[in-house]
């Protein structure tokens, strides 16, 4: 598999194109943003952790009937994938309170939700990603009430299963982000990635941050706790 021309440049990966017209390859960089793109800088060996890790998860998904965009992983940064056109919306799912959740609605950090929590966001830098619903959803275009449907029900199952593959390696999943893609026949399946850049991640005993955040929050222990979470993979 060959990388041709760099189709699409993010903050945390880069997109091309490959011979073969419905896959491509994302490669994944060390490059770290925060609050929009406000604050930048550099996890290294952030790309490697998050690709590895994408791809446990996504074949561990798929194992248990999660449709993925996965197709190889190719070497320690880059993975070949289905080409799908991405859904234009973040699926944020939080099973306790963190972050903006908790300061949009007063709840403490760790504060567990009565039930899974599903919000919605557009996925557009230029508005900073706004939360959308239902009718925002319908009314702008961006999918279809079947596939909001299809994709609220994914979601749930995915985190069913997170949560219980987490809790195995003593790590708490507090809250997570999703994106979701459409093959060429419409099916949606789940794509971008799972890593601690799109995930709260504590330990389950002390509650200390695995994830992003340390970077968010100049906590510090970045690069060791995106080594904790590999190594908690076996990774």
């Amino acid at each position: 598999m060959q990388k041709k021309d760099l189709l699409y440049e993010g903050k945390a990966k880069k997109v091309y194109q490959t011979e073969d017209p419905q896959v491509y390859i994302v490669s994944y960089k060390d490059d770290a943003t925060a609050f929009n793109g406000l604050k930048k800088g550099t996890i290294v060996g952030k790309g490697v952790v998050n690709n590895q890790m994408s791809n446990f998860m996504f074949r561990l998904l798929e194992k248990k009937g999660i449709p993925t965009h996965y197709v190889e992983e190719l070497n320690d940064r880059e993975t070949a994938v289905k080409r799908v056109d991405i859904v234009p919306l973040e699926v944020i799912v939080r099973n306790k309170a963190a972050g903006s959740l908790s300061k949009r609605l007063g709840l403490a950090e760790g504060t567990p939700m009565g039930e899974t929590v599903l919000e919605f966001s557009y996925k557009n830098d230029d508005l900073g990603d706004p939360m959308v619903n239902d009718y925002h959803i319908l009314a702008m275009g961006l999918a279809t009430r079947e596939e909001i449907d299809r994709i609220a029900q994914m979601s749930l199952q995915i985190n069913q299963l997170m949560l219980d593959f987490f809790k195995s390696v003593n790590v708490d999943l507090i809250d997570f982000k999703l994106e979701f893609g459409k093959t060429q026949d419409g099916q949606i399946i789940l794509a971008d990635e799972i890593s601690p850049d799109t995930c709260r991640f504590w330990d389950a005993d002390t509650g200390e941050k695995l994830d992003k955040d340390r970077f968010r929050r100049d906590m510090g222990g970045v690069e060791e706790a995106y080594a904790e979470m590999m190594k908690r993979l076996g990774l």
